[in-house]
């Protein structure tokens, strides 16, 4: 099953990139439910496995079966660029009862008599659900969440610059086989979707780790949104920066080559030590060194500074 979305000229125009953690923490709950179809989240699954019993997690199951329809209120799609947990659950508790029940109503293959006293009381429901999600996670996704903030990060900003630099066309074609731009008509093949359009605001982009490898919509009454696998997600959980190679760490030290070697796409100082496993003040001076040098620039982006190679960053990364 397909859908398909017709994008006005302004609808193009108004593309934008976000992530969710709330996306990625209810997309978690499907990992949990079937670690075959996602073995490449093995070390995560057998990192919170101990911690799950804890956990009353039957509503969230029952909302976010295995496969088919999931219950869309508890996934809101992002409305800025860098949603943080806290105001996203903020959204999730103020759903509409109503709202609530319908979308209850229409998940199928799953625990009816869970599904039944949520739908009797969907105001006490929702409030439930908000706090088993942000108990599960505290317990079980914070920890991990800025080695996946990093990884999405750095797709939006390929992606971004893919879309400036090549238009839609480009964006598209490379987004995923699933998705097919006809140069009017977006065509996502999708099964559990119904089919809508999109409604005078845009389109948001939206990577995912552990919805890899499908593809997700979400359009009318929500903010039309499409959700694609996250580019090098096979790195997600691989321990440590990338390693340096000796000339290259004895040139400028260990550290620093690390991070000129991370550099090959642009990242903030926060995603760097998250990844590098140092401090944002260390980061900071590193950077320092390599801009002083002509290795790294910073650049501005919103409220944020990205940092990438310069010419001479990526000969000095790609011969020493």
């Amino acid at each position: 099953m397909s859908i398909t979305w017709m994008l006005k000229p302004e609808d193009v125009a108004r593309i934008r990139f976000a992530f969710s953690p709330m996306w990625e923490l209810v997309a978690s709950l499907r990992t949990l439910q079937g670690p075959a179809r996602q073995s490449i989240h093995l070390p995560w699954i057998k990192a919170v496995r101990p911690l799950l019993g804890g956990l009353d997690l039957a509503e969230l199951f029952a909302l976010v079966p295995p496969s088919g329809y999931l219950a869309d209120f508890i996934t809101p799609p992002p409305d800025t660029p860098l949603p943080e947990f806290a105001a996203e659950l903020g959204r999730v508790r103020r759903t509409s009862p109503e709202l609530a029940r319908q979308e209850a109503a229409t998940i199928e293959g799953t625990d009816r008599a869970v599904l039944e006293r949520f739908m009797a009381d969907p105001e006490a429901g929702v409030a439930r659900v908000a706090d088993a999600l942000e108990a599960y996670w505290e317990a079980c996704f914070a920890e991990f969440w800025p080695r996946v903030y990093a990884l999405l990060e750095r797709d939006v900003l390929r992606r971004s610059r893919q879309l400036a630099q090549g238009g839609a066309r480009e964006l598209f074609a490379g987004l995923d086989p699933a998705v097919v731009w006809t140069g009017e008509r977006l065509l996502v093949d999708r099964p559990w979707c119904e089919a809508g359009g999109l409604h005078g605001d845009g389109l948001v982009l939206v990577p995912s780790a552990f919805w890899w490898p499908s593809v997700a919509v979400m359009s009318a009454p929500y903010q039309s949104m499409l959700v694609y696998p996250v580019l090098g997600v096979g790195t997600l959980w691989e321990q440590g920066p990338p390693p340096a190679p000796g000339a290259l760490a004895a040139l400028i030290g260990r550290s620093r080559a690390q991070i000129l070697l991370a550099l090959a796409e642009p990242a903030t100082t926060s995603a760097l030590a998250a990844r590098m496993a140092l401090t944002p003040g260390a980061i900071s001076q590193h950077l320092g060194v390599l801009s002083g040098g002509g290795l790294a620039v910073g650049m501005r982006v919103g409220k944020q500074v990205l940092y990438r190679r310069t010419p001479a960053g990526d000969m000095l990364a790609g011969q020493v």
